[in-house]
């Protein structure tokens, strides 16, 4: 045993834990220390003070703990962590929180230590061993200098719509008092780990478990004979095998073969290690472009490598194009990305009852799902069993940009405690994590281009292919979104565009923040920029020339509302900063963008909301979004106090999973568009009623106007409503640095400026990070490349510049308060205004991603 002091009183723990932070958690209960790197010392969760200085305790040995003074935000006295929850909270230093505890930590022996010394400049070195992968540092940095100069800004509450104040649950958040998934652990609780497969495609000939089952405390292994029913889940398409069986065949690195459980996490991550496999092994087929023309599948059981073409023409390309003045003919590549979301993926499943003797009555999920409701679906189909048996908790989670839309571990952790009829919790190493969910795509696009002599476009002609990885997740839809925004807002009268979707032995790709706009718009704003260069104009008076208006036509066709001002609203919003940085010989780049809010293309979006009040005074608001750090429990209580006229203090946000509210995914920025508009119908409802006690009110909003691309209509209304973003880049021309980014947003209405600055904050970090030095590229025989966080080149809080963020509210027609959200929009812009500036500064022009580290691109492929 080690004993050490923790939080003033002398402890004890067992030697066999592999650092303290698995002392800390597992066996002593303490759970502000997180595990966000499980654990490699790479993203400062786990951050205590030892002996007064802030160490991450996952890198220190039970042997170092031993005779140390351990404190932990647990200890810090009360007063002072109220000073700190405050300071975070009214900065609006924290989204989803997972990372903020430990950045507190160091925050206080940073000031423990200097004082009132204390600059920013220092606090965002000494914060280089935190990652946070919402906020972009700048609020976080707001924060420590407050708490430092003793000048913390007034937390309070929102008011109503448009309102400042601070997020729902902000101070818990900060603290770590608001559970995660793996911080629950209730009696008796089993522990689960995977087996994955050793090879990207390969056929499993045996799966030998005996060894592992020998090890004390394993309790069971299953593997995909102990399924039920259903042995495959997915989004769009049942393709997505929850384990491979024996006489199966692997398609990517991140299928799992086997399920250990046992009483210790330690004790099943051990035992797993232990299961033998026997492969056949199989050429990967890696090659987007090669694998759409081979005859041979890439995928098991799955006939055919596209899985899915987008197509949509208008006028006479090749006509418009002869006949232009300047024309650009260029391929460009964008890279896989990793979400990097700070929580590894994180199920418990607890079954009650005896439906039969042996069998559950029920099961209750606590998941951290984008949709849980496609969550509850798929695991009652696997179980075989009514959907009315298993309930799907919500639980906010620690990030997730589109990262946790699909399943990852949730049938496999329902799955064990169904067939055990105990709690079983399984949570994703990082390893884990980084193999098994899906990532950004990688598109690889072919455009021709051409603008009259004065720089208006003439016509476009566009061919791309992603990769999308076995599975397909939402990958038609990325591809789909990617052909619907390959014009970005601007106006051209002559399209051609195809977007092809392939399937591969690579990662899986899915749902990323931006959801193929970026990816589309990179090429875009490259070919204005290679225009305007040949007409002899700005790139800012290039996009002026070109910009959407209401009542034109755009991309697939649609007439654009009201709602599309806002594009040229954020262009003159940036053009002083523009102008001014030029002016000083500074290296510019501008970008402009547009991304749609909701899923439109036809689908028929439903979202419904809960008013309740209750008799001691309380009222609860209760809906169907994912919160993960994006704020939207913070919208629905603003709505309700602008609806209602009552005191924030008064709500309480809930996610109902007990009933169906119709959600869908939480993805898209639909979640504050959506979600306000279901709030707002249910405070109606309650008030036209005398908002009696005890009553449910509920209320509706949905969309159920658009248009599918396959629909053949003329002028579809392919979206509903769109956001609009553009962001200038200034570049030291010296250094080639990053200096500052002007970022002009229209997101409708800021239902809460504050955090809507951290989301667009926030945004231009993940920007520049896509745009300069992030990447997730697979070699040649399927394995991703990087395989922990410190390999994806995130960028750290010293090189994050400063953000000046302006919101520009241009309402949107017919729809709740003018809103269209900011989370999707928010990077859109930003590699294409990185790129612009390099070219000012270097004179040359850049067609791949991510910009400078050529180790993050991916492998060249040719077009035939």
């Amino acid at each position: 045993m080690s004993e050490f002091t923790l939080n003033g009183e002398t402890v004890n723990a067992r030697d066999e834990h592999p650092h303290l932070l698995a002392a800390l958690r597992d066996e002593l209960h303490v759970t502000s220390p997180k595990d966000g790197c499980s654990p490699t010392g790479q993203c400062g969760c786990c951050t205590v003070l030892i002996d007064g200085k802030a160490r991450v305790s996952c890198q220190t040995s039970m042997e170092k703990a031993a005779g140390s003074e351990i404190v932990t935000l647990e200890g810090v006295p009360a007063d002072e962590v109220a000073r700190m929850a405050d300071a975070f909270a009214a900065c609006g230093a924290l989204q989803c929180g997972f990372c903020t505890p430990g950045i507190v930590m160091r925050t206080k022996a940073l000031i423990d230590k200097n004082g009132s010394a204390l600059t920013r400049e220092q606090a965002s070195r000494h914060l280089g061993a935190h990652l946070c992968r919402c906020t972009g540092y700048i609020k976080v940095l707001d924060a420590v200098e407050a708490l430092a100069q003793d000048e913390i800004p007034v937390a309070v509450q929102p008011g109503g719509v448009g309102s400042r104040g601070i997020k729902y649950e902000g101070r818990e958040l900060s603290v770590g008092v608001r559970d995660f998934i793996d911080d629950m652990n209730p009696e008796g609780c089993l522990h689960g780990a995977l087996r994955l497969s050793d090879h990207a495609r390969a056929d499993v000939r045996s799966i030998d478990t005996s060894a592992a089952l020998d090890v004390d405390g394993v309790e069971a292994v299953l593997t995909a004979a102990d399924i039920p029913a259903a042995r495959r889940v997915g989004l769009i398409h049942k393709d997505w095998p929850i384990m491979i069986p024996e006489g199966g065949r692997t398609s990517y690195l991140g299928d799992v073969l086997a399920v250990v459980v046992a009483s210790t996490r330690q004790i099943a991550r051990a035992a797993v290690e232990l299961v033998e496999v026997e492969y056949d092994v199989h050429e990967p087929m890696v090659d987007p472009v090669r694998v759409i023309e081979s005859s041979e599948p890439a995928v098991w059981e799955l006939d055919g490598n596209i899985l899915s073409t987008s197509t949509y023409a208008r006028g006479d390309v090749e006509a418009g194009l002869a006949t232009s003045a300047f024309t650009v003919e260029e391929t460009f590549q964008t890279q896989r990305i990793e979400h990097a979301f700070l929580e590894p993926e994180s199920t418990l499943a607890i079954p009650s009852g005896a439906h039969h003797p042996g069998t559950p009555e029920s099961l209750y999920v606590y998941s951290g799902g984008q949709g849980i409701w496609d969550d509850r679906n798929d695991i009652a189909a696997m179980l075989g069993i009514d959907q009315q048996r298993v309930t799907t908790e919500l639980v906010s989670n620690g990030g997730a940009f589109g990262g946790k839309e699909d399943m990852s571990n949730q049938a496999h952790t329902a799955l064990a405690a169904w067939k055990l009829g105990r709690p079983v919790k399984i949570t994703l190493s990082r390893e884990e994590s980084l193999l098994m969910h899906p990532k950004r795509h990688p598109i690889k696009m072919h455009y021709r281009a051409g603008c009259d002599a004065d720089g208006k476009l003439t016509a476009i002609h566009v061919r791309m292919i992603g990769d999308s990885g076995p599975y397909a997740s939402v990958g038609m839809k990325v591809l789909e979104r990617a052909a619907g925004h390959a014009t970005g807002p601007y106006l051209v009268d002559n399209v051609d565009v195809e977007a092809i979707a392939a399937r591969t032995n690579n990662s899986v790709c899915g749902a990323f923040r931006g959801f193929g706009a970026n990816q589309a718009q990179f090429a875009m704003e490259g070919v204005l920029d290679r225009l305007a260069d040949q007409v002899g104009i700005s790139g800012w008076e290039i996009r002026s020339r070109n910009v959407v208006m209401p009542g034109t036509v755009w991309g697939p066709g649609q007439k654009m509302d009201d709602g599309c001002k806002g594009a040229r609203q954020c262009l003159d919003a940036v053009k002083p900063a523009y102008d001014e940085a030029v002016a000083a010989g500074k290296s510019v780049g501008i970008g402009l963008g547009l991304k749609n809010s909701g899923l439109g293309n036809g689908f028929k979006e439903i979202a419904r909301a809960v008013v309740h009040f209750r008799d001691d005074g309380l009222i609860e608001v209760r809906h169907c979004w994912t919160e993960m750090g994006q704020g939207v429990h913070t919208v629905a209580l603003q709505v309700a106090v602008e609806e209602l006229g009552v005191e924030a203090e008064r709500i309480r946000v809930i996610v109902d999973s007990t009933r169906e509210l119709g959600a869908g995914q939480t993805t898209g920025s639909r979640g504050t568009l959506m979600g306000a508009g279901s709030v707002k119908a249910a405070c109606e409802a309650a008030l036209a009623d005398g908002c009696q006690i005890g009553v449910d009110y509920e209320g509706e909003y949905r969309v159920d106007w658009t248009n599918s691309l396959n629909d053949g209509l003329e002028n579809p209304i392919i979206h509903s409503t769109f956001g609009y973003a553009s962001q200038v880049v200034i570049i030291d021309p010296e250094t080639g640095d990053v200096e500052k980014v002007v970022a002009a947003h229209d997101v409708g209405r800021a239902v809460n400026p504050m955090l809507c600055e951290g989301q667009i904050e926030g945004a231009v970090h993940m920007g520049l990070g896509y745009a300069l030095s992030e990447g997730f590229p697979c070699d040649e025989t399927g394995r991703p490349v990087n395989d922990t966080l410190r390999s994806l080149d995130i960028i750290r809080p010293k090189d994050m510049p400063p953000v000046d963020v302006i919101l520009v509210e241009a309402a949107q027609p017919d729809s709740p308060y003018g809103i269209k959200g900011v989370g999707e929009i928010g990077l859109v812009p930003t590699a294409g205004a990185v790129a612009a500036a390099m070219h000012a500064r270097t004179g040359d022009w850049h067609n791949e991603l991510p910009l400078v580290n050529e180790n993050n691109r991916e492998r060249a492929t040719a077009w035939n």
